[in-house]
């Protein structure tokens, strides 16, 4: 009988501990369904009243399709490669030059239109506005190209611009020609139909993007720095029209990178005493090196999904998804966790996930029968926008944790600053109302970029760089990218054309609109 006492308030104790569980998870599913039944941060300015503005409309007829494919395709046949800072094409480029003058002779003869070469072999163009107050925005691209050869495996010679099932195929036709080619072919058709803007604007082309664009988009920063510039936006290459692409999700998704991750490489090293194989000591440089590499292998760097831009893709995507998905993305306060480690599973998307590391040059030996005095090899990181560079540098070391590696950082920087996504951003939703415009049925979304634009070069201009073009991207089409038989379809170059011709006038309005969910009517 004097056991039961405590017993009993022990059970009570469990049953109050159960109870609160019960109701706090009870009170979690509720919250987190009605998040999922309600959260569509895609509603926000769609609904608002917009400013009206008269844009020209671009009826493409027969005889400017001809036109529009015939320049492209002679742009995609000049070689413009760039393969190191100090190998670049630059006959290519004076010949691109050329074709640029030729094709677009309206752009380029127009008092309206402001035009100068910057480092031999970039471009700039300026469009004032009637409306000087109006802050001016900057459409970037890029006129140089990775190499290709068509023994890698290509269907048709990489510089052949030739078309095969409605696509032309050669480098450049998604990476960067065809917003180079988009954005002049627009103005073009616009300034013969009488256009002027009000709101001015600036258009960079950079000659060496592909080796880090040190020369060219540098150089227009210099230049517009040296003149007072301030731009509302920049925009960029970088992501696009994911159709099919994610698994999941109900019709096609655009996206526009609002951040790109930072990027190091780094040279590990070890040195010894040479010596004969015949008599090895009990490490050698090989070794101690491989040890290394294969601890960094081992120890990825942290997860850290949701703490940077990432979250609001899949939030904005949430709406698109069937359950248990649909819950989960909604609700990413909770399960931001889970999710991370599902995306991790997969390379394309661990890259998302955390800041990669890959071991791309391993550099040892000299001879079979010499134990070679040094080993080195290189990292390559890109780095989470929750992250920066020194960060990365420090995990680094403490995952070696050996003295007798040395490291040594050949190059890095940290990740762009992350722009603004929201309903007072400018830039974004211009964008995202040219896409919607053209493409209703597509969800746009902010995203990340892995890869490096020229655009890092310019946040000095500007607090919001964006990095988007309306390219379509199916299953597989992602690895045409630098890859072997890039492309693009007739009917989508053509849709770049109208859709750069839509932007440039969109961005014309004083000011967005209030957001409908702020309007309040009686």
């Amino acid at each position: 009988m004097t056991d039961s006492g405590p017993r009993f308030k022990i059970l009570k104790f469990l049953k109050i501990i159960i109870c609160s569980f019960i109701l706090t998870l009870l009170l979690l599913f509720t919250v987190a369904s009605l998040r999922t039944l309600s959260l569509d941060v895609n509603v926000g300015l769609q609904l608002a009243r917009w400013e009206k503005t008269n844009n020209i409309s671009l009826d493409i007829d027969h005889r400017q399709r001809e036109e529009l494919l015939a320049n492209f395709k002679e742009a995609i046949r000049i070689p413009t490669v760039s393969l190191s800072e100090t190998e670049i094409n630059t006959t290519a480029l004076l010949e691109f030059d050329r074709l640029l003058r030729k094709a677009f002779p309206t752009v380029f003869s127009s008092s309206l239109v402001h035009h100068e070469l910057v480092a031999k072999y970039s471009h700039l163009f300026w469009v004032p506005g009637s409306q000087p107050d109006l802050m001016p925005y900057l459409l970037l691209a890029h006129i140089d190209v990775v190499p290709a050869s068509e023994s890698d495996g290509w269907e048709a010679p990489p510089f052949s611009a030739q078309e095969i099932d409605d696509f032309i195929y050669g480098r450049g036709t998604i990476d960067d020609k065809s917003p180079v080619m988009g954005i002049l072919q627009a103005l073009e058709y616009l300034l013969i139909k009488g256009y002027a803007p009000r709101r001015g604007f600036y258009i960079g082309l950079g000659h060496d993007e592909e080796v880090s664009g040190f020369k060219g988009a540098m150089s227009i920063v210099r230049v517009l720095k040296q003149r007072g510039v301030k731009l509302s936006f920049v925009m960029d290459e970088g992501l696009a029209i994911l159709d099919g692409v994610i698994s999941g999700l109900e019709g096609p998704a655009a996206l526009i990178g609002v951040s790109e991750k930072g990027q190091a490489t780094v040279k590990l090293s070890v040195a010894m005493l040479p010596g004969h194989s015949s008599m090895p000591p009990r490490e050698t440089s090989i070794g101690i090196l491989a040890a290394a590499v294969k601890r960094l292998e081992e120890n990825p760097m942290p997860r850290l999904f949701g703490h940077g831009p990432e979250s609001g893709t899949f939030e904005h995507l949430a709406h698109k998804f069937k359950l248990p998905m649909k819950l989960i993305m909604s609700n990413l306060w909770l399960f931001s966790p889970l999710l991370g480690r599902i995306l991790e599973r997969k390379p394309d998307t661990n890259a998302f996930v955390r800041t990669t590391t890959a071991v791309t040059m391993f550099n040892a030996g000299v001879k079979v029968n010499v134990i070679p005095s040094l080993a080195e090899a290189y990292v390559n990181l890109r780095i989470h926008s929750a992250q920066s560079l020194q960060e990365v540098l420090d995990l680094i070391q403490l995952t070696v944790g050996d003295q007798r590696v040395k490291m040594e950082l050949v190059d890095g920087f940290d990740p762009l600053p992350v722009s603004s996504s929201d309903e007072k951003s400018f830039g974004f939703q211009i964008i995202k109302k040219t896409v919607l415009d053209m493409f209703p049925t597509v969800t746009v979304a902010p995203g990340i970029c892995i890869g490096n634009t020229d655009s890092r070069h310019f946040k000095d201009l500007t607090n919001d760089i964006y990095r988007f073009a309306p390219v379509w991207f199916k299953p597989g089409d992602a690895q045409r990218f630098h890859g072997i038989n890039e492309r693009i379809s007739k009917k989508n170059y053509e849709e770049l054309v109208v859709f750069y011709s839509s932007l440039i006038q969109n961005c014309d309005i004083q000011k967005l609109p209030e957001p409908h969910s702020s309007v309040h009517e009686l």
